[in-house]
This record gives C-alpha cells, structure tokens and sequence, in this order.
C-alpha cells in the first residue's frame, strides 16, 4: 500500500532542511575556526586575554565569565589565536543548533531547522563566535534561557513544571549577569512575560520559578563582590560615566543601521516576525514568549541607545532579541504559500550576501596582502593589522636597550597596544600603559591602575630605562599633537629610535627611548622628535 504523497513530501521537505542546516552549520563553522586561527586579536580581545591571565570576581570593564573562558580555551589547546578564542567558537557553534531545537520543538522540525539556518545567515550571528568576545556567552545564554522558558509554561502556561527546566533557566540567567552588564535587559523582557501575560503570570506560584530566579542572582554575586571592593568602578563605568544620559536625535537612525547589517528584507521580515507573535500573544505561552522577549529587546534598546553612548560600536546590542523572531518567522510567514516562500528565499540569500561579506572582511583582516587593499578606505581594519610587526620590532629594540642597561621597562602609549604587546609575549613580559584618553574612554584604567601598570606604577622606578612604542596612528586625528607633545613630560630624555610606516601610513608606530623621570626632573618642553630611522613595510 502507498503512503500518503502529502506526508511523503512533508518528510521530504524536513529531511532536505535537516540536511542544509548541518551543511550549512559545519561550513560556517570551519571557515570561523580558520578565521580564528589565523586572525590577529584586535585591542579589546587582547585586554580580556590580559584579564584571563589575572583572574578576578570581575574586572572593571566586564564580568568575569570572558576572561574565564580565554583562561579555559588556552588550557585547553594552548596560547594563541586558536586557544584563546576556542571556548567562544564552541559556544557561538552551539547557538544555532539551540535555535534549531527551540524551532523543532515548537514548531515542527522543518520550522526549526529554517530558523537555525536564519540565524547562521544573519551577518551578525553569522560571525559570532570567530571572535573572543562577551557577546558569545550572552546571546548563548539568552537562547538557553529563552528554550528553558517556554518549556517551562508549556502551551497553556501550565506545562509540565519540570524543576530542570526551571533550573536551565537559573543557570542560563546566572550565565548573563557573569557575561556583561547588558544582562539586565534580560530582567523587563522576562517580567513583562510573567506580568503581562495571562499564560505567566501562573508561574509567580511554582516554586521552580523562585529557584530559577535564586541562581541567577547568583550570577550577580561576582560583580556586586567586585564593585563593592572597587568604589562600584565597573558600574559606574557601565551605567554612567559611558553614556550621555540625553536625547540624542542622531541615534534615530538605529532602525537603518539594523537593517544593514542585518540585511534590509531580513530585517523587515524579522520586525514582521515580531507584530505576528504580538497578534498571536493570546493564543499560546510561546507566542506570548516570543512576543514579549522579542519586542523588548529590540525596542528596548532601541529606546535604551537614543540616549546611551553612541561613540563606541553597539550594532550588536539587540541580536539575542532576533532569536524568537527568527524562530517564529517560517510559521508566521506560512511558507506552504510560494510567493511567501520566494520571499523567504530572497532574504535567506541577500543575508548569506551579508554574511559572505563580513566573513570575508575578517578573513582578508587575517591576511596582509588583502588586508592591503583595503587601505584606501574607511573599512580598513586597522584594529586587527600591524600587531605582529610591532612586536617582532619592538623585541629587537627592547633586547639592545638591555643590552646596555641590564633593566628596561616596555612601555606603550596606549592600553591597546600594551595588551597586543602582552599577548605576542604570552604574559612573559610586564607592559605598562600611559595613561591616554582611550584608557579612560573604554573603562580600562582603573584597571591598569589595579594590576600596577599604569603611569603612576611606573613612577616607583625612578631613573629606570625606558623603551617606549608608540602607536601614532591611534585615537583621533585632533588629539595625536598634543598626546605626542606630552610624550617627551611622561618619560624623560626621550630619543627617537625607529618609526615603522605600513598600509600607506593607516598604521604607524615608534619607538623611543628614554627613562622614568625623577622627581622634580625638568622634562623637555618640546613635541617629540618624529624624525628616526623611517622604515616601512612593504605595501601589500
């Protein structure tokens, strides 16, 4: 007897999306561990590298949870690129095939694999992971969490009340407040389900919930530990002194910057995604979970970013809110329709476009002839080319001045480099930092200032020789006169040794040396001689 050719073509239909989902998966996943392994740290993964290398309740700038897992991937598989970024590959691998089942589970296997094959096409969630960065753990947690808890309430908002659902969702809440201070928009998202909503306000009488709610405090037991022993500097940076606190009319257009790099249709789609789950708030608990989550995040911080900092990158703040539309999009969109399912099609493509292009940019960052050709313009990436060539010339210049001295301390201009410099040495070398603007603007000197690397821990060394590498080419264009002017009143007698030109002068560094002044010693009034050896590297 013949089957039904319905179902037949139904199981057709789940199988060949089973099979792009794991084609898919496993592609992403070993062009990121090339990247990984290939491409150099930028500033801020190298200062959380530093961070693991000093392991702490928290750190001035982040929770803990980054440095540990720098700390756990390098001993794991060793120092370098590799190790260094091997717990956040694992853990952005693992969130698609989270979406996946959340989608599975839900909605069906076919609908589930489409979700998860949306999210590894979505430029942003395409890349994430390549990178040693807090966002892994967070958007990792964020869709644990958010599986935990419409398994939790079931359809009916009832469900089977299993306490390991309650405890996932503790643990994935806990693993949030240990990943990044933006873990609080987590708190509206999952009170306006529990409060708004006729399917979770039944939760407020489980016990499983108060547990779930008990371990994510603990979570918070770190940076409260940290900041409490630290005058709150890591809030105060994270909450204050970052932000400008008023309306910014400028960041009204962070619904374009989305759906660039979200892609345009992708986007619209994902918003669409959202507006449907809101009609359908009523009909089932997930449809209230996604609706509620997802329009909080996302508007949140679209609300959030019209008067936060606007200075340092934040395009990334709202993807954990594009996982429940993304899970909800093949079933709201009714994909058994072809005009819809063209649709679907074109934005899954325009965003693998949008993704080809920002794995692209990392992996010609990784490779100096490409990254060469990007010089020219605005999207030259600077903050991950030069490092390698700084270091391997700064060893040189660093051995001939002890040479001569016996002792020497390296220092760099700017936390950035001192943190590059620090991971090309593997920790073998103590590199302080002058205290520059961009320390202060990224939340980084108070601590420097706690683990003794600052300028003021320099001074206790007075007369002692110097080796000072300067990047030039950093911080903004108005501000290098006069941080160069001052140079020679933070070391004295500076005395220029090399200048090191590359990329069509995108990236310059110097090197000088010197000593850590005396008290009372009259410094040179002069800005610092820019004319040594000029070398250059040859043009990619």
């Amino acid at each position: 007897m013949q089957g039904d050719p319905s179902v037949e073509r139904n199981d057709d239909a789940r199988r060949d999306a089973a099979f792009s989902f794991w084609t898919i998966w496993a592609a992403s996943l070993a062009i990121k561990v090339w990247i990984a392994a290939t491409l150099a740290p930028f500033g801020d993964e190298a200062f959380y590298w530093q961070e693991s290398r000093a392991l702490a309740w928290s750190y001035t700038d982040l929770p803990p949870l980054t440095a540990w897992l720098i700390r756990f991937g390098e001993a794991v598989c060793g120092h370098g690129e590799f190790g260094m970024r091997s717990a956040f590959l694992a853990l952005g691998a693992a969130i698609p095939v989270l979406v996946y089942r959340l989608g599975a589970r839900t909605f069906g296997e076919r609908a589930g694999a489409l979700a998860g094959i949306a999210w590894m096409l979505l430029p942003l969630g395409a890349t994430l992971g390549a990178l040693a960065l807090p966002d892994v753990p967070l958007t990792f947690a964020t869709v644990l969490a958010l599986g935990a808890l419409v398994r939790a309430l079931g359809r009916d908002g009832i469900g089977r009340d299993r306490p390991a659902d309650w405890l996932v969702l503790g643990v994935a809440l806990a693993l949030a407040w240990l990943s990044h201070y933006r873990a609080a928009m987590l708190l509206p998202a999952g009170l306006a389900v529990l409060a708004a909503s006729a399917f979770g306000r039944p939760a407020w009488r489980r016990p499983g919930l108060w547990l779930a709610l008990a371990l994510g405090v603990v979570g918070l037991v770190p940076l409260v530990v940290f900041n409490a022993r630290h005058h709150w500097s890591g809030a105060t940076f994270q909450l204050v002194d970052r932000h400008p606190w008023r309306f910014q009319p400028d960041a009204l257009v962070q619904p374009l910057e989305q759906a660039i790099v979200s892609t345009p249709l992708l986007y619209a789609l994902m918003l669409y995604a959202l507006w449907r789950c809101w009609r359908r708030r009523g009909e089932a608990a997930h449809w209230a979970v996604f609706a509620w989550t997802g329009i909080v995040l996302v508007g949140g911080y679209f609300a959030f970013g019209l008067f936060a900092d606007d200075v340092r990158f934040r395009v990334h703040w709202p993807l954990p809110g594009y996982v429940p539309a993304l899970v909800a999009l093949p079933v709201v969109l009714d994909l058994r329709r072809r005009g819809n399912r063209y649709l679907f099609a074109a934005a899954l493509a325009l965003a693998a476009v949008g993704s080809a292009v920002a794995l692209g940019y990392l992996a010609a960052a990784a490779q100096p002839s490409l990254a060469g050709k990007l010089a020219d313009v605005k999207a030259f990436p600077e903050n991950f080319v030069g490092w390698r060539e700084a270091a391997a010339r700064t060893r040189v210049h660093l051995d001939a001045l002890r040479a001569e001295h016996g002792d020497a301390a390296l220092v760099a201009d700017n936390f950035l480099l001192a943190a590059e410099l620090d991971f090309r040495y593997d920790g073998g070398e103590t590199v302080y930092a002058l205290d520059h603007k961009l320390n202060t603007k990224h939340g980084r000197a108070p601590q420097l200032a706690l683990w003794r690397r600052d300028e003021a821990a320099l001074a206790d060394a007075p007369g002692r020789a110097v080796l000072l590498v300067v990047e030039e080419s950093a911080g903004r264009e108005r501000d290098k006169p006069a941080w160069l002017a001052s140079l020679c009143r933070r070391v004295a007698g500076l005395t220029p040794v090399e200048r090191l030109t590359m990329y069509g002068g995108r990236k310059v560094f110097a090197w000088y040396r010197g000593r850590v002044p005396r008290a009372g010693e009259a410094s040179c009034g002069t800005e610092v001689d820019r004319s040594a050896t000029q070398t250059g590297s040859p043009e990619p």
